[in-house]
C-alpha cells in the first residue's frame, strides 16, 4: 500500500512539474532562435480558446414584456476607458474583424424597408465600410528623374481608430415569465462618427440653418461653447451618426478571444463578450421604443434635461421589475 501511494505521489508531482515547465519562463537550456521566449511567466492560451456561452432559451409565448432600448457610451469616460486601451481598443477588435471578413458590417443609411437603419438589412463591403468614416483622400504625385510630375493619383487617408470615442447599443429588456427574470439582451452595436467643424460665423453658420445640433451628454454640450474640458476652443461637434452595425450575436464569437485590459489586475482574464454580457460600461439612454419612433432629442431640445429624460427611462426599467415582487 505504501509503494502504491508513493507511486501516485510521484507520478502526481512529476506531472505538475511537467506542466509547469512549458509554461514557465524559467529554462536553464539557450532557446533556439525559432521559438521566442514566453513574455512573462505563462503563455495566455486560455483565452484563445474559448466559446460563446450561449443564453437560455426564452419561448415567444414566456415573453411578458419587451423594450427596445438604444443607448451610447464614451470611451473617455472612466469606467470605460478599458474598451479604448491602446492594447486591445474596442474599435480595433471590431475592425481587424470586418476587414478580414469574419465579422458582417451593416449600412445604417434609413431606406423604405428599414427606416430606422438598424436592422441588418444591407451588408456593406470593407472597402465601403472604411468610406463610411469619411476619410479625407490625399493627391500623391509621381515624379521622374528630373523631377516632373508624370503621374498623380488620389490615395484615401489610413483609419485613425482614435476619432472614434462613442458606440452605440441597441438591446432588448425581456421579461421571461417562465424564469422569472427581467435581462437585457444586446441585439447590435455601432461605432459613432462625429465629423468636427471649424467655427463657424457669420453666412458660414446661416448656411447650416442657424443651428447645430450637439451630442447628448454634458462634454458635447460643453465642447459647443468651447468650455468642454479637452474640447478645441472655437470647435463646434456636430451630432455624431453610426458609421455601421454589427450584429451582436454574431460578434461575440469574435470578441470571447480578444482580452480586455485591466487598469487594476492583468490576471482578470475578462474578454469582450464578459464585459458586455456583464454590461460593464456606463451609458445614457437615447432612445426608447414608441410609437411615433422619436428620439429623446426630437422632443427635448436642452441636452441637460435630455440626461433627466434618459435617467426617468431608466428608472421607469428599474420600476417594473421591482413591481413584479412582493417583499
Amino acid at each position: 500500500m505504501k509503494r502504491y501511494y508513493g507511486f501516485l505521489i510521484s507520478m502526481f508531482v512529476g506531472l505538475t512539474a511537467s506542466a509547469q515547465q512549458g509554461n514557465l519562463s524559467n529554462s536553464t537550456t539557450p532557446i533556439a532562435a525559432e521559438e521566442p521566449p514566453v513574455d512573462g511567466y505563462y503563455v495566455k492560451s486560455d483565452i484563445l480558446d474559448r466559446e460563446v456561452v450561449s443564453y437560455a432559451v426564452i419561448r415567444p409565448t414566456d415573453v411578458a414584456y419587451v423594450k427596445r432600448i438604444w443607448r451610447e457610451f464614451d470611451v473617455r469616460e472612466k469606467m470605460n476607458t478599458l474598451y479604448a486601451s491602446p492594447k486591445s481598443r474596442l474599435i480595433d477588435v471590431i475592425m481587424e474583424a470586418v476587414l478580414a471578413g469574419e465579422l458582417t458590417a451593416y449600412d445604417p443609411t434609413p431606406t423604405e424597408d428599414d427606416p430606422t437603419g438598424d436592422s441588418f438589412k444591407t451588408r456593406l463591403s470593407p472597402d465601403q465600410v472604411l468610406g463610411r468614416f469619411g476619410s479625407d483622400s490625399t493627391l500623391v504625385e509621381e515624379y521622374d528623374e528630373e523631377g516632373n510630375v508624370v503621374a498623380s493619383r488620389f490615395e484615401a487617408t489610413s483609419f485613425n481608430p482614435d476619432d472614434v470615442v462613442r458606440f452605440r447599443i441597441k438591446e432588448d429588456w425581456i421579461f421571461d415569465k417562465q424564469r422569472s427574470v427581467f435581462e437585457a439582451r444586446i441585439i447590435g452595436i455601432a461605432p459613432l462618427v462625429t465629423p468636427k467643424m471649424e467655427e463657424i460665423t457669420g453666412e458660414g453658420f446661416e448656411e447650416f440653418g442657424g443651428e447645430i445640433e450637439t451630442g447628448d451628454n454634458e462634454e458635447d454640450i460643453m465642447a459647443i461653447s468651447g468650455t468642454g474640458i479637452g474640447s478645441d476652443a472655437g470647435a463646434i461637434t456636430a451630432d455624431a451618426y453610426p458609421a455601421f452595425w454589427i450584429y451582436f450575436p454574431e460578434a461575440r464569437h469574435i470578441f470571447v478571444n480578444k482580452e480586455v485590459a485591466s487598469r487594476h489586475n492583468d490576471a482578470t482574464g475578462l474578454s469582450y463578450d464578459d464585459v458586455f454580457v456583464k454590461r460593464l460600461f456606463a451609458s445614457y439612454i437615447v432612445k426608447q421604443s414608441n410609437p411615433e419612433d422619436l428620439r429623446i432629442k426630437d422632443y427635448i431640445d436642452n441636452g441637460v434635461e435630455r440626461l433627466y429624460e434618459a435617467e426617468r427611462i431608466k428608472k421607469n426599467l428599474i420600476d417594473f421589475e421591482q413591481d413584479l415582487w412582493s417583499y
